[in-house]
């Protein structure tokens, strides 16, 4: 037996011997162990003839021996496992000795097998070390303990989904912030977020209810089968329940698909070309807000300014003219423009539209133009012809519509009258000409009615009489060629063999100053003019 030993034995009992009321140890104990003091109780805690064990404060601490064969918290990590007790917590000092001393802010609380984060690491100690927080009453009513804590969030936390949620907070929450739950996957759940939904504020889904006394938000046992569980249905059931026909997830206002869209089951059915106009065309803000629709006008601009505005209404019936195939042809008909004022006849019958109906800046102009040919045509004549023959601007009196180029007009009513040739001619030939200056003009007034103002003399004036000569002598209007000419009142009778014999034979081509011409006066008719003696 060494002298610890015999010491530690000799003095209990000597100690107990005198002193039977007295208390012999080192120092009192901790207030924690002072329902131990006594020499009687000393084997409590130490074994006879040896050191304070672990084992003994184990057997004692029976919560933190089951933590340390299970593993967890502090007295289970690398720090503290395997070491003795009394490494950290020394007794005899004292009633008012702190055992358990350790810097709270310097402390590693992931030792514990918790890890501080966010707005933990921000937290008094109080705060979660708290009796009322532990659910083990023996362990609850161990003043300053640090044990008994339960991981979970909810011995904390209270449970504001009300049990209809997951237990397990940190599947949709982090450390930071309770209120933000970053850590949700909604794509995990029966609805994912698509498009617009994605950026829909979550209030606005999960509403606030009452239940058990408290305001909560519904995020569990929604009904989202259709999306009129959530959105009104602006088109009050008339297209169906399934709005994935039209729309998307993108934009309520954008239309995937305008051929799953029946037009027909609307008040305005789509023909002709409003089945390719863009919906935006027409539904300028929302396409479902009601669109006037029983005129034209409702939606078309007054092409044409109010000209077809019947008496007792306010907006032209475009349907007379035009149709949905098209606003272009119209369907205004010969007939109906020929029950008008003007009925088309001859080369106007040919004439475009536009020929005649022209626009007048930005607008075409279809009433009160006129019936007069100069109401749409210039009158070319103008200043060169008398009144008296063209009377108030009266194209008909020499034109007609069938074909402008032929002319009517009566000539024998002016002071010379047309005979044959000169009825076939073209007024142009006698009435149109180049002045000077090489530009065509043309003159009705004041013509003269010499054949030499008119034609070439091709005789070199050879019948010239006082600077004049008179064709009609000779010549008729019908045929030139035939001349009616009688020689025999001439200075040179034909008679015997000269009868048969051709003009050329005697009348031959002569050249002069005057340029070539045939001669027909000699100034000698004898026979040696042409008889060799």
């Amino acid at each position: 037996m060494n002298l610890y030993k015999i010491f530690f034995l000799t003095g209990i009992f000597i100690l107990t011997g005198i002193f039977a009321h007295a208390q012999i140890s080192p120092g009192e104990l901790s207030k924690a162990h002072a329902d131990l003091e006594g020499a009687s109780n000393c084997t409590q805690c130490h074994v006879v003839g040896n050191k304070v064990t672990r084992e003994k404060c184990l057997e004692c601490h029976k919560e933190i021996r089951d933590n340390i064969a299970a593993g967890k918290g502090y007295h289970a990590s690398a720090e503290v496992k395997g070491k003795n007790c009394a490494t950290c917590h020394n007794e005899h000092h004292g009633r008012n000795f702190q055992l358990i001393k350790f810097n709270k802010k310097l402390f590693n609380h992931a030792l514990t097998g918790f890890v501080l984060k966010g707005q933990h690491a921000r937290e008094e100690c109080s705060s979660c070390h708290n009796p009322s927080r532990i659910s083990d009453i023996k362990i609850r009513k161990k003043p300053g303990t640090y044990l008994g804590l339960n991981q979970n969030c909810l011995s904390c936390h209270d449970d504001y989904h009300q049990s209809k949620m997951s237990a397990k907070c940190n599947e949709c929450h982090n450390f930071d912030s309770w209120k933000n739950a970053k850590r949700f996957d909604h794509s995990k759940t029966r609805f994912p977020l698509l498009g617009k939904h994605a950026l829909v504020s979550c209030i606005k889904c999960h509403k606030t209810e009452t239940l058990n006394g408290k305001t909560v938000q519904r995020f569990s046992g929604l009904k989202f089968n259709n999306c009129t569980a959530c959105h009104e249905d602006v088109h009050k059931n008339k297209f169906g329940q399934d709005c994935k026909k039209c729309h998307t997830e993108e934009s309520f206002f954008f239309n995937k698909s305008m051929k799953a869209f029946d037009h027909d089951k609307t008040n305005f059915r789509l023909i002709g070309k409003h089945k390719l106009v863009d919906c935006r065309e027409c539904h300028k803000t929302s396409l479902t807000a009601p669109l006037k629709h029983d005129k034209c006008m409702d939606c078309h601009k007054d092409y044409h300014k109010g000209e077809f505005v019947k008496k007792g209404s306010s907006t032209p019936d475009c349907n007379q003219c035009h149709n949905n195939e098209g606003f272009t042809p119209s369907t205004y008909t010969i007939e109906r423009h020929n029950a008008s004022g003007f009925k088309l006849s001859g080369a106007h019958l040919a004439t475009a539209c536009t020929a005649c109906h022209k626009k007048d800046g930005k607008n075409w102009t279809f009433r009160n133009m006129g019936t007069r040919c100069v109401d749409c045509h210039t009158n070319v004549h103008k200043g060169f012809i008398e009144d008296k023959f063209m009377s108030g601007d009266d194209c008909a009196v020499c034109h007609n519509v069938k074909n402008w180029k032929t002319v009517t007009f009566d000539h024998n009513r002016t002071s010379y009258k047309l005979e044959g040739k000169h009825a076939a001619i073209a007024c142009s030939e006698c009435h149109y000409g180049k002045n000077e200056k090489g530009i065509r003009t043309q003159q009705f007034e004041g013509l003269s009615h010499e054949c030499s103002d008119c034609h070439k003399d091709s005789h070199a004036g050879q019948f010239e009489v006082n600077g004049k000569t008179d064709c009609t002598k000779c010549h008729g209007f019908d045929r030139w060629e035939n001349s009616k000419f009688d020689h025999n009142t001439s200075r040179f009778k034909i008679d015997g063999k000269h009868i048969g014999v051709k003009c050329d034979q005697c009348h031959k081509p002569v050249m002069n100053e005057k340029g070539k011409y045939i001669e027909y006066r000699f100034d000698n008719i004898d026979c040696s003019k042409c008889h060799k003696s």
